[in-house]
C-alpha cells in the first residue's frame, strides 16, 4: 500500500511531452514525478535506481519496443506500468506483455488534453494497488469441450471488464467452443481502440469476435464488444437477441457503461442469461450483475488472487451481485458447464 505521493517515472521518446506531462502530473499533489526518460536504455536504469511506484510509457519508443522492454522488465521488477499511446496493435500486445492500463494520447483540443491528464491521473493513482501479473510460460490450453450443437440452458452471456480486462476477457473467450452462445462485452476503452480489439480476439478465438454496431444480432458461436464510444442494450424481437448501440452521457462514469448491459439483459433476456463481471477499479457492472441475478440469471465474478484491480467484481461480491467467484482461468469451464442441460 503506497502511503504519500505516487513516485512516477515517465518514458516517452519526445522531449516536449514528456516535459508538458511533468509539469501536468505535477500539479496533483497525490503525484511526484521523480524522473523521465527518453528511450528504454534511460528507462531501465532509473527504475533501479530510483525506485518509482508507477510507470508511463508510451508503446512505440526508439532502441527498443515497449512490448519488449515490458517483457525484460516485468519478470524481474514487476512494476505497474499505465501506457499512453496512439491507437496502435502494439498496445494489445504490451497489455499481455504486464502493462496494467493505458490512456490514449491527447488529440489537439484544450479539452481533449483536460480529459486526458484526468483520466491518466486516476489511473496513476489506482496503479500501485493493482496486481502486476507476471506472464507465465505459454503451454496450450486444455481444449473445452463442444456443446455439439446442442440447446443450451442460457442463451446469452454477458461480460464487463475494466483495468486488466483486454486479457482476462481474452482468457475466457478464447477456450469457448465454437458453438457457444452469443456473448455481449463492454470493457472500457476508448473508440477507435475497440475494432482493434475485437479484432485481436477475433484472430486468437474459435468464436466470431466483432465491434458491434447498432442492430446487430447476438448469435450462437459470435461475441460483440460495445464500441469505445457508445452504451450497448441487449434487446429482443420474434427473430431472437440483438443489440442498440446508442451513445450517450457516462453512467457509473463510463461510456460504454457494464451497468447499462447488463441492466438491459436482466430486463431482455431474465433468466436466460449468464453474467460475468472482471477486473476493474470502481463498481460498474456490480449494480446490473445484481439486476441480472434478480432477474434469474446466473452471476459470476472474477476473484481476487487472478484479479489485476480487485474493484468491480468486490463490490458485485459484496452486495450480493455473484453468485460463483472464480479464478480467471476456470470461468470458460464454468460457463460450459452452467450451459449444459442436464438431463
Amino acid at each position: 500500500m503506497i502511503t504519500g505521493s505516487v513516485k512516477v517515472l515517465i518514458v516517452d521518446d519526445s522531449l516536449l511531452f514528456r516535459t508538458i506531462l511533468q509539469r501536468e502530473l505535477s500539479k496533483d499533489p497525490g503525484i511526484r514525478v521523480i524522473g523521465s526518460a527518453g528511450n528504454t536504455a534511460e528507462a531501465e536504469k532509473m527504475i533501479f535506481s530510483l525506485k518509482p511506484d508507477v510507470v508511463t510509457m508510451d508503446v512505440e519508443m526508439p532502441n527498443m519496443k515497449g512490448t519488449d522492454f515490458l517483457r525484460k522488465l516485468i519478470p524481474v521488477s514487476p512494476l505497474p506500468v499505465v501506457l499512453v499511446s496512439s491507437v496502435s496493435l502494439g498496445l494489445f500486445e504490451a497489455l499481455d506483455a504486464g502493462a496494467i492500463d493505458f490512456v490514449k494520447k491527447p488529440g489537439a483540443s484544450p479539452e481533449d488534453f483536460s480529459n486526458f491528464c484526468t483520466e491518466l491521473i486516476n489511473k496513476i493513482k489506482i496503479a500501485p494497488s493493482a496486481r502486476v501479473i507476471k506472464k507465465p510460460v505459454l503451454r496450450a490450453p486444455l481444449p473445452l469441450p463442444s456443446l455439439n450443437g446442442a440447446d443450451t440452458k442460457y442463451h446469452v452471456i454477458a461480460i464487463g471488464a475494466s483495468t486488466g480486462g483486454t486479457e482476462a476477457t481474452l482468457e475466457i473467450l478464447k477456450l469457448l467452443p465454437e458453438d457457444a452462445p452469443g456473448v455481449v462485452v463492454v470493457q472500457h476503452m476508448p473508440a477507435g481502440f475497440t475494432k482493434m480489439y475485437a479484432e485481436r480476439l477475433n484472430k486468437l478465438c474459435k468464436i466470431k469476435v466483432s465491434e458491434a454496431a447498432d442492430g446487430d444480432r447476438v448469435r450462437r458461436g459470435e461475441a460483440l464488444i460495445a464500441a469505445g464510444d457508445k452504451h450497448m442494450y441487449l434487446k429482443k424481437d420474434a427473430s431472437g437477441y440483438f443489440v442498440a448501440c446508442r451513445a450517450g452521457d457516462k453512467v457509473s462514469g463510463h461510456c460504454p457503461s457494464v451497468d447499462v448491459l447488463f441492466e438491459s439483459v436482466s430486463r431482455t433476456a431474465k433468466g436466460d442469461a449468464i453474467g460475468v463481471i472482471l477486473t476493474g477499479m470502481g463498481r460498474d457492472g456490480a449494480s446490473g450483475l445484481l439486476s441480472m441475478r434478480k432477474a434469474g440469471a446466473y452471476t459470476i465474478g472474477q476473484d481476487k488472487q487472478s484479479a489485476v484491480v480487485y474493484g468491480m467484481p468486490a463490490v458485485a461480491m459484496d452486495i450480493g451481485a455473484v453468485m460463483k467467484q472464480a479464478p480467471c482461468q476456470e470461468i470458460a469451464g464454468i460457463l460450459i458447464s452452467q450451459l449444459k442441460i442436464k438431463k
